[in-house]
């Protein structure tokens, strides 16, 4: 862990809380803690820890579970006794005192058996009753997984053992019984500081859920096979309940951010500026397919936008946009010995949309900082792509399609995505503009081998 002035600065000037503290038993050999902020999800949340519970006595012996339920002050009644009976549960289950005398449903129980009878070690933070509930301005889902994040940096300080994983969950995720040994060897092996671990969305029975969520994950895996075939250091998927990082990165970046949506994007924005991040292939996060519309955007709001709009979801980004974008960055590879205005020349020969959006950008007056602090094309490169990280790509990739390169349909990026990147789909790629549920399920199954 980092030298206790670094730890304390934290803390002081940071973290989150009070008022929230961590409910607990005995925190003595904890090594990892599996943060999940939770709202209103007694009926899911149960069925994670489940999950989680299912796996060996080795890896839950040495793991904290850390529920954070929470909710703003303006929250639903029914939403808030949801919470209420969550907790209670959650402390019946720490305590091994037995339950409430409201009668969960069948499966809600069956899922408690199955927790109570393993050697699982919970806690749970109250952001949720009277006087602990995250305030409008404070923050949203962003907020809630910093308080457990948070805290779970204080419970790691005292650990002895590398590595300090701090590994992010969802109420409506599920994992498998290798879960948790997988992703400590992964994380064990290598320099990587932050990991990624592979996703794949339960796909609902029902015609328009199915579609929904398949249209949405090929959007998912599209950007990232956009980002792979023009080389961008910010390659990688942005999904919350797959992130999993060393304690020393999370202080590193100053923690989690407060966001109301999109914490994780930003979250893994800053940790990749500090090391590599590192694929874990070798277990399976299964996030729900369910519709919500409790952020702005994400799976939930984007399946339900898809589920009552047959339009929707039916096109992705034009392939071109991410020939402009390794052209640019090809371009950056070669640069450290040219001037700005030189710069914008060979920009605007790539495309004149690329030229427009970096005088828009400032690059004129970024670029001779960057070259102003560095000696050496290395350290130029690591600063270039601070500047230009996965945020200022988001904004190029958006501002071309805006003004030049509108969207164009799925099956029409696809052939080109996958020609351009020299990769063979093994099925045949139906023609028209939009897929039908059965072609989108083959061709997500291809993504996800690949991305």
């Amino acid at each position: 862990m980092k030298k206790d002035s670094l730890l304390n600065d934290y803390f002081t000037r940071y973290a989150a809380g009070p008022p929230w503290t961590l409910q607990s038993g005995n925190l003595e050999g904890i090594v990892q803690v599996v943060v999940i902020p939770a709202y209103a999800e007694k009926d899911l949340l149960f069925t994670t820890l489940a999950s989680l519970a299912a796996n060996s006595d080795a890896s839950l012996e040495k793991t904290l579970i850390l529920c954070v339920i929470n909710n703003k002050t303006d929250a639903p009644t029914a939403d808030k006794d949801n919470n209420r009976q969550t907790i209670s549960l959650l402390g019946s289950l720490i305590s091994r005192q037995a339950f409430p005398e409201f009668q969960p449903a069948d499966d809600l129980l069956f899922a408690i058996k199955k927790i109570s009878e393993r050697p699982v070690r919970l806690g749970y933070i109250d952001a949720s009753s009277h006087g602990l509930e995250i305030s409008a301005r404070t923050g949203g889902v962003g907020m809630a997984r910093k308080i457990g994040m948070d805290a779970a940096l204080r419970v790691l300080k005292s650990s002895a053992d590398e590595p300090r994983l701090m590994i992010s969950l969802d109420a409506d995720t599920v994992v498998g019984p290798d879960y948790l040994a997988s992703v400590r060897k992964a994380m064990s092996s290598g320099k990587a500081q932050t990991g990624i671990v592979s996703y794949e969305h339960n796909i609902p029975a029902d015609e328009t859920g199915r579609r929904a969520i398949c249209l949405y994950e090929i959007f998912l895996r599209y950007w990232v096979l956009g980002l792979l075939y023009a080389r961008s250091p910010y390659a990688f998927h942005s999904i919350g309940s797959t992130i999993v990082t060393k304690a020393d990165a999370y202080l590193a970046v100053r923690g989690m951010n407060r966001r109301e949506a999109g914490e994780d994007f930003y979250f893994l924005n800053k940790l990749a500026k500090i090391g590599p991040i590192r694929r874990i292939r070798e277990t399976v996060v299964y996030p729900s397919a369910r519709i919500s519309t409790r952020v702005p955007f994400g799976t939930g709001a984007a399946v339900e936008k898809i589920s009552r709009d047959d339009n929707s979801g039916n096109d992705l980004y034009d392939p071109r946009v991410f020939s402009i974008l390794k052209k640019w960055l090809d371009l950056m590879n070669q640069s450290f010995s040219l001037s700005a205005s030189r710069i914008l020349d060979m920009a605007r020969d790539i495309d004149p949309g690329l030229e427009s959006f970096l005088t828009l950008r400032g690059f004129p007056l970024v670029w001779p900082k960057i070259r102003g602090n560095v000696k050496d094309q290395k350290t130029c490169e690591r600063q270039f792509h601070g500047w230009f990280d996965g945020f200022e790509t988001l904004k190029l990739v958006n501002f071309l399609t805006r003004e030049f390169y509108p969207k164009v349909s799925m099956i029409s990026a696809l052939k080109n995505i996958l020609e351009m990147s020299d990769m063979k789909y093994s099925g045949s790629l139906p023609a028209g503009d939009i897929p039908k549920t059965e072609n989108a399920v083959s061709i997500l199954s291809y993504l996800r081998m690949h991305t």
